[in-house]
């Protein structure tokens, strides 16, 4: 690993002087869970890191009539074991119990598992030079694709790896976020970007910016929520696919609905046109399987991810099955 310096940040207005307007010049810490990685495989190599985790109060979990607002330095483990989040904003609660194991739960934080970088076996091979690390070829095209996305791929392809950000979407949540020229609020479906749009980031998160707090509205009466995410190895493994379900309902009929799709896409992924097939209706297994179908018209999958069209298909249908009941 490169030699650093390290930085004890004292609060959340200090950190966007002690950054830069490189990334490679410095980095945020906090768990470390995906930082300390990247940096022993030389894919980052920052001249300093600045530790989030000396300013107090980053980690604090509010929830009131308002709605919850979640510091960036919560804990994944304490996300998962809220009981008023478990209750009410259930399915972000689910999706913080599914990450990683115990211990990367334990030290992980909410803005960590946001801002973690893409899993590609080609992009964390420090001897592999892609599109993500400034390169000419995505090496998934005509090598191993098996992982990679079936949505919205190119000239990258691939996936985002946060469990927690497809529930955040599907929630409607919104960050605030500290840069040089102070607070600022990013709508969170406004914060992630496509490799055509960035190939070198995931987010619109400058380099001298820091997500200080994660804010979520007030769920709507009637609504029910639910986490789903199939993996290789259910102890511990990224998703191969995800959903995240947020449904309005009044007995059977479905007044709004908000499908976010993971490990399919380089973005968390809004299945819209199931969405919109839902919406207004009251539900059942017939729906669910139109709407699932809308959904998988748009993929694209690669020579080896095929499968994955058919697992998008089954989880939409499952959590519809398990709103009805």
């Amino acid at each position: 690993m490169k030699r650093f310096s390290y930085i004890h940040a004292t609060d959340i207005e200090q950190v966007p002087s002690l950054l830069a307007d490189d990334w490679s010049e410095a980095q945020i810490i906090a768990g470390g869970t995906d930082v300390l990685g990247e940096m022993k495989e030389y894919i980052r190599t920052p001249e300093r890191l600045i530790n989030l985790k000396s300013i107090a109060d980053l980690d604090q979990i509010h929830v009131d009539e308002d709605g919850a607002r979640i510091g960036t330095l919560a804990r994944i483990r304490d996300i998962a074991a809220h009981p008023t989040l478990q209750r009410h904003y259930t399915v972000l609660a689910q999706a913080a119990h599914a990450v990683g194991t115990p211990q990367i739960r334990n030290m992980g934080t909410l803005g960590g598992n946001l801002c973690q970088r893409p899993r590609c076996w080609y992009y964390r091979n420090e001897d592999t030079h892609c599109t993500k690390k400034g390169g000419s070829k995505c090496f998934a095209v005509e090598g191993l694709n098996k992982y990679h996305a079936i949505f919205d791929g190119g000239p990258c392809h691939i996936v985002h790896p946060s469990d927690a950000a497809p529930a955040l979407l599907a929630l409607d949540a919104e960050l605030l976020v500290y840069g040089p020229d102070g607070p600022g609020e990013i709508p969170l479906a406004d914060f992630f970007v496509l490799p055509r749009q960035n190939v070198m980031r995931e987010n619109t998160l400058a380099s001298n910016e820091v997500i200080a707090e994660v804010r979520i509205p007030t769920p709507k009466p009637g609504t029910v929520s639910l986490y789903m995410k199939i993996r290789e190895r259910q102890s511990l493994d990224f998703a191969v696919a995800s959903i995240a379900a947020v449904f309005q309902m009044s007995g059977d009929q479905c007044k709004d609905a908000r499908i976010v799709l993971g490990g399919v896409s380089p973005a968390p992924k809004r299945a819209k046109g199931a969405e919109e097939i839902l919406r207004g209706e009251t539900l059942s297994a017939g729906l669910a399987e139109e709407a699932a179908q809308a959904t998988i018209d748009q993929a694209t999958p690669m020579t080896q991810n095929a499968y994955k069209v058919q697992i998008v298909n089954a989880l939409i249908q499952r959590a519809v099955a398990a709103i009805i009941g």
